[in-house]
């Protein structure tokens, strides 16, 4: 069964995006997701529905990484601020290696020391770019950097490479 979906007024707008943080804080991505499509739909340019929506999904890595992660990583042109790409770039991967840290695979440590150092590649990147008095993506290296040493992570040993036997 296919709905017609309602337009928001974008009268509403800045409750809705009150509504969308809340929803998130509250762990519940999925209805932040949904009113940030809402207000979207209304207003397509709204940085700040955007980046929510962005965070919503990257909250959502857990059950589903790669449709996910697509469409999180789709966003990243509309935000249309260098800085902002290279920021979010490095949430991204920061949080798929959280996603990669949960899992008991083999190699799964590895994979999360190269995400995270990615996501320090793009912080590096970032700040540079950075309005004059905005530390975050300095906040957010250095968490990446504890991480890295708390987990004792590594990377990925040159002579990782086992040939199948027949």
């Amino acid at each position: 069964m296919q709905f017609e979906l309602k337009i928001l007024s974008t009268a509403a707008i800045p409750a809705a995006l009150e509504r969308a943080e809340r929803y998130r804080l509250l762990n519940e991505p999925a209805q932040a997701e949904s009113i940030c499509l809402d207000i979207l739909a209304a207003d397509p340019e709204n940085r700040q529905a955007i980046v929510l929506l962005l965070l919503s999904l990257s909250d959502q890595f857990s059950e589903n990484i790669p449709d996910n992660l697509d469409r999180a990583w789709s966003l990243l042109p509309r935000l249309r601020d260098e800085y902002l790409q290279a920021y979010y770039q490095g949430i991204l991967f920061e949080r798929q290696a959280r996603v990669y840290m949960r899992r008991a695979a083999p190699g799964s440590g590895f994979s999360a020391y190269d995400l995270l150092c990615e996501a320090m590649r793009l912080y590096e990147k970032a700040e540079r770019l950075r309005p004059p008095g905005n530390d975050e993506a300095l906040l957010r290296w250095n968490t990446c950097a504890r991480t890295i040493m708390a987990n004792r992570l590594e990377p990925r040993p040159l002579d990782d490479f086992r040939p199948m036997l027949e």
